[in-house]
Formats: structure tokens, C-alpha cells, sequence
């Protein structure tokens, strides 16, 4: 890793190795989580990290660390699983971008699994996310999701972020909580939704009444559309229900982090999972 830095910028928030003068364009770093290869993914940040490092499902491949990153885990009696390379605060720095908060903890981690969208469970509550491209976005709702414990979101394997780097330190640990289904068609996955016995409920302004009016009924797949675009025509019309978010201020539109979270408790209010 000391020949490169890795940037949470780049195509589909992708973080991309910089080439030092001279050098052919590399290679990604990592790839989709939905892809089947042996590329790690990046994590870094305290919670991003120890909750890696606490799942067993989750492969670490290499950890680096200061002193005092090390010192707290073992305080915290956290394993680290693998041997450690403990290096001063200035080398993690240095293969990150400038902004990245670290922590003192940078992973190497093979990519979590992902599920079939025939598994997952008919009860509570889903996510799917109609091409929404921030990672610090999907990463906030991810958050959301494992608050709410929704059991699993379902995105696009092209224009979408990989499960990696700005995305995971947004999600604050939550890739290790909630269950990631990349699929290939958003519509076909709706379609077999509402096949399993899904109320597919797609978010939009131009949604016909206000989500709090809806007769929600489980299991539920909340649907959101990107900033600016919105659900996509097909996304629409495959949906059982488009809804909208009534504001009663004088901005009547919400970024998607927030109309998620708050379309979560919508639904968990309206379903009773706030009791359970």
C-alpha cells in the first residue's frame, strides 16, 4: 500500500488510486460489493472499523493502526484478528485523502456478501434506492437503516456507490448490521417483491397522498429516488404505491438521507416496530 493513496472521489464514489508521474493508470483498489473478486474494500474511522472487526462474516486482510488506535482496542477488549502494522498517525494520513477522518484505524477487507433478494425476510421492513450515487448519502441511510432495523437495502449494481472507503465511514459501522442485495434490474427485483407479498411504496413529490395517509401493511419496501431525478418512470409504475412527504414549511422538498429516515419512522410507526 505505500505506493499509493486512496481519495473517496472518482466514478461511483469510488476511491482511485493516484499514479505517481509516469505511471499507466492502476487499477481500482476494490471492487463492487456485489462483484466476485478477491479485491479488499477500505475501511477506516472508529466505528467502521470495530464493527469489522467484530463481525464474523467480515474478512479482514490487513489492519493498520497507531499506537493509540491499539492501545484502545485492546482496552476495549476488541480483537484485532489479524497482526496489526502500527505506524504513526502521518502514514494513515498519507494513504487517504486529506479530509478522511481515520481515527487512527485503515483496514484492508474482503467484500460482504450479497444476499439473494429471494432470502430475505417477509416481515418489518426494506430499503431499495433507484440510482441514488453519493456514498455519503447512501452511507447516512444505511445509518438510518440499522436504527430502524430494516433487514436489508436493495441497489443497483451500476450507478450506485461500492460499499467501501467515504461510503462505509458514513454508515458508521451500519454495512456490518444491514444486509446489502445488489441486483441488476430495479424493476425485475420490485416485480419479485411484490410476487413475495411486499407493499412497495415509492417516495415522490408527485405521489398521490402523503405517506402518513397510506394503509401500510408488512412486510414494506420503501423505494427512493436519487436528488434531483427521482424515482425513474419504470420505478414508478412497478411500485404498488407512490407516495409523497407532506413539509408543512416553506421548503417542501428533503434531501434523500433525511426523507429516508424519516419515511423510516413512518413506517415503523404505522407498523408498530417501534414497540418491538
Amino acid at each position: 500500500m505505500k505506493d499509493r493513496k486512496f481519495a473517496p472521489k472518482g466514478p461511483r464514489g469510488r476511491a482511485k488510486p493516484f499514479n505517481r508521474p509516469g505511471k499507466s493508470p492502476g487499477r481500482p483498489a476494490w471492487r463492487d460489493r456485489d462483484s466476485h473478486t478477491d479485491g479488499p474494500v477500505i475501511l477506516y474511522g472508529w466505528h467502521t472499523v470495530t464493527m469489522a472487526l467484530q463481525n464474523p462474516s467480515r474478512r479482514i486482510r490487513k489492519l493498520t493502526l497507531t499506537e493509540n488506535a491499539a492501545r484502545r482496542l485492546a482496552e476495549e477488549n476488541i480483537e484485532t484478528r489479524v497482526a496489526p502494522e502500527i505506524v504513526r498517525p502521518q502514514e494513515i494520513d498519507r494513504l487517504l485523502s486529506p479530509d478522511a477522518v481515520h481515527q487512527g484505524l485503515l483496514a484492508e477487507a474482503d467484500p460482504l456478501p450479497s444476499p439473494d433478494i429471494e432470502t430475505l425476510e417477509q416481515q418489518g421492513m426494506v430499503l431499495v434506492l433507484d440510482q441514488i450515487t453519493d456514498p455519503h448519502n447512501v452511507g447516512a441511510i444505511l445509518r438510518s437503516a440499522a436504527a430502524f432495523a430494516v433487514k436489508a437495502i436493495v441497489t443497483t449494481a451500476r450507478h450506485s456507490p461500492e460499499a467501501t472507503g467515504v461510503l462505509a465511514k458514513a454508515a458508521s459501522g451500519a454495512l456490518e448490521l444491514v444486509p446489502m442485495v445488489t441486483v441488476q434490474n430495479l424493476a425485475r427485483a420490485l416485480t419479485a417483491l411484490n410476487e413475495r407479498g411486499f407493499q412497495t411504496v415509492g417516495l415522490d413529490s408527485e405521489g398521490s397522498e402523503d405517506l402518513s395517509e397510506v394503509a401500510l401493511r408488512e412486510p414494506l419496501a420503501l423505494v427512493l429516488g436519487a436528488e434531483g431525478k427521482g424515482l425513474r418512470q419504470l420505478t414508478r409504475e412497478t411500485c404498488s404505491v407512490v407516495a409523497r412527504l407532506d413539509m408543512p414549511g416553506e421548503i417542501k422538498s428533503l434531501n434523500v438521507s433525511n426523507a429516508a429516515v424519516l419515511s423510516l419512522y413512518v413506517g415503523a410507526s404505522r407498523l408498530g416496530l417501534m414497540k418491538r
